[in-house]
């Protein structure tokens, strides 16, 4: 009897040994016997699944082509609430927390009226970008330097730049810009986003909070996420807080596969959302920049909505893909290529549209003047149907950079300080105004009463203001010794602004 339980003593503890032994081999053990070969291998598979990529070799391939970038602003030279040295508080916030920072609302404090000094520069945010070619084309983020004075482009290795904008797209939010160097730069290699799949390992490196050359790391947690935005984003767990935006999400490769652009937050920090762009539809967007400074987009001139489920059975469609057309423009592309409401547009030019927000960016994407086929679902057949691409007004910003230009052309500021430019018929629909001028440069006197860069001129004080002609003559029979009332149209707001003209 004693015997027998030392025999059963020595199985269990040899038992014991070889399951602890196969444990730590990466074998597995059942019922006493050892695991078979395809065990064995599964194993040694799930084993490098679990481990993680060392990072490093794809941290020294990429990083010295990030670059941080830190925006100024010019602000006129007067006080704001108490502070005695005549700054805002929250430009150090901002130059921290990014260009959107926006502080808590406190009760006003009586403003002092400005001394006819020049403008000051102060920091305005930080973010980053990387370099895309060794003369030094650089991508960012459209938001990150909207505004800007001046942008300032920080190397790697310590030396600064001053950076020309060649153009930027607020649809989409890439800029590109350009810097001078005595060197070759160095850059990075542009993946393919089109071949990202969840779970796949990402790195960001960027500049959050003004910490340069930051890298961290995470996982593809999503494609083609619709947000309601223009493009449709990557979404990852890699920690993106404000100062990333503008820097790459970069594949296990060492390549570019997105621009990180957004968080997902409550608190304004990171909280395991991150969105970027597609590298694919960023350079769609960066070759038309180097080309003309600006993007040109295509339109059809339909209103447009999702399929629901009822409504494709009803129409006898096999799903609810698709974008159901709820209106027509009269006499817009659709309209004279023979499509109608109520018609479901699944196809454009070869490329099936799965859902409703795939249709603007795929027509987005397609030149003006290109004729194309488009497949609609109409009466429980398909009809494949031609149309001829228009093309979508100029944004806000690029008539501004006209009417900047127009500007250039004239003499110089007038009396109240302001160099002004036309409107758009466009913009003064959607604003439903008849008339007046925006301001593209104020200093002096219009500087000193808080006139301000794109406010609209509607009236100077009993005169309504048609055009830019018309406000020189205007300006120019004011008397000398009393203020003008100015009538300005600031983004939703109205109000009469004095100015005094200089003499």
């Amino acid at each position: 009897m004693k015997q027998m339980l030392n025999n059963k003593l020595k199985r269990s503890v040899l038992y014991t040994v070889i399951g602890l032994s196969a444990a730590y081999a990466g074998l597995s053990y059942v019922g006493g016997d050892v695991a078979s070969a395809q065990d064995v291998q599964n194993a040694n598979v799930a084993t490098s699944i679990v481990g993680l990529p060392d990072f490093t070799p794809i941290v020294n391939q990429t990083e010295n082509a990030v670059v941080n970038i830190r925006t100024m602003e010019n602000i006129s030279n007067r006080s704001h609430g108490y502070d005695p040295y005549g700054g805002d508080p929250s430009e150090l916030f901002r130059f921290f927390f990014g260009p959107d920072f926006m502080p808590p609302r406190a009760t006003p404090q009586p403003r002092h009226r400005g001394n006819g000094q020049p403008e000051r520069s102060v920091p305005r945010g930080v973010g980053s970008g990387f370099i895309i070619s060794d003369d030094g084309y650089i991508i960012t983020n459209n938001h990150v330097i909207s505004g800007a004075s001046e942008i300032l482009v920080t190397l790697n290795n310590g030396k600064e730049h001053t950076a020309k904008v060649i153009g930027s797209d607020q649809r989409t939010d890439i800029a590109l810009l350009k810097i001078d160097s005595d060197e070759k730069l160095p850059t990075l290699k542009i993946g393919d986003s089109d071949n990202l799949k969840k779970g796949q390992w990402v790195l960001a490196i960027g500049s959050p909070f003004g910490l340069d050359s930051t890298v961290t790391s995470g996982i593809v947690s999503a494609i083609n996420r619709d947000t309601g935005e223009y493009l449709p984003f990557i979404q990852t767990d890699v920690a993106v807080n404000p100062g990333n935006s503008g820097g790459p999400l970069i594949n296990l490769n060492g390549e570019v596969v997105g621009v990180n652009s957004q968080i997902i937050s409550q608190s304004g920090g990171f909280m395991g959302i991150s969105l970027s762009i597609p590298i694919d539809d960023a350079m769609q967007v960066v070759e038309q920049l180097k080309e003309n400074g600006k993007v040109t987009r295509g339109r059809i001139g339909v209103q447009i909505g999702e399929v629901a489920g009822e409504v494709a059975k009803a129409l006898g469609l096999e799903n609810d893909s698709g974008a159901l057309v709820s209106n027509v423009e009269q006499g817009g592309p659709a309209d004279k290529a023979g499509i109608q409401a109520g018609d479901v547009i699944i196809g454009f030019d070869g490329s099936e549209i799965k859902k409703w927000s795939d249709l603007p960016r795929i027509v987005g994407q397609t030149k003006p003047d290109t004729e194309s086929m488009i497949e609609v679902w109409r009466r429980g057949k398909k009809q494949n149907l031609k149309i001829t691409v228009g093309a979508v007004p100029s944004s806000p910003g690029e008539e501004l950079a006209a009417s900047k230009t127009e500007a250039d052309k004239s003499a110089k500021a007038d009396r109240l300080g302001l160099v002004v430019g036309n409107l758009s018929q466009e913009t003064m629909t959607k604003l439903r105004i008849k008339g007046g001028v925006k301001i593209t440069e104020v200093d002096g006197p219009g500087q000193a009463a808080g006139l301000r860069v794109d406010d609209i001129i509607l009236a100077v004080n009993d005169q309504d203001i048609k055009d830019v002609k018309q406000f020189e003559e205007t300006v120019g029979k004011l008397s000398k010794d009393k203020a003008a009332a100015l009538l300005i149209r600031r983004e939703n707001l109205t109000q009469w602004v004095p100015v005094t003209p200089s003499k």
